[in-house]
């Protein structure tokens, strides 16, 4: 009999890592703060515009990555690298950045900064995140909806490894 083969474990403590990096990144960039990111979002009242600064700070680090990982074939544990290839402006992209802005500004939360609220105890947070796995989930089964009847434009998930 052959043993099954151990994966990696290097991999998942750098994963954690990163995460946890991150993490606290939004946290102490004030992100998780919904109140905060409503202040950077509301022109026409108090503006806060704190959070230019940590948005500024990302793109900065990620012009730098992404010219990095543009090079490479793999990443740096192996795997292989997938980035976006198309660059077509499509209804679909239009219609998920409005949905994710609108509920940006609703709510104070994107994604990460609502998982990060949501393990620091944030009530508002739980509401979110329910709502945002809804979402998911209605996406996933419009997305196979889309994809039994053959309508899906592939070209707009189009990723490949260089």
């Amino acid at each position: 009999m052959s043993q099954p083969t151990a994966k990696p474990f290097l991999p998942h403590v750098l994963a954690f890592a990163t995460g946890l990096v991150f993490g606290v990144g939004l946290l102490v960039a004030g992100m998780a703060d919904p109140h905060k990111v409503l202040a950077f979002l509301n022109l026409a009242g108090p503006w806060d515009p704190s959070l230019a600064f940590v948005m500024g700070g990302a793109i900065g680090v990620a012009v730098f990555a992404f010219a990095y990982a543009r090079k490479r074939a793999t990443a740096l544990l192996g795997d292989p690298i997938r980035l976006p290839t198309s660059r077509d402006i499509t209804p679909r992209l239009i219609l998920g950045s409005v949905a994710f802005g609108v509920g940006w500004g609703l709510a104070g939360f994107c994604p990460a900064p609502a998982l990060v609220a949501l393990g620091n105890g944030q009530p508002k947070a739980v509401v979110f995140v329910v709502a945002m796995l809804v979402g998911m989930a209605a996406f996933e089964w419009l997305e196979s909806l889309s994809t039994a009847r053959g309508t899906l434009n592939t070209s707009v998930n189009a990723v490949s490894p260089r």
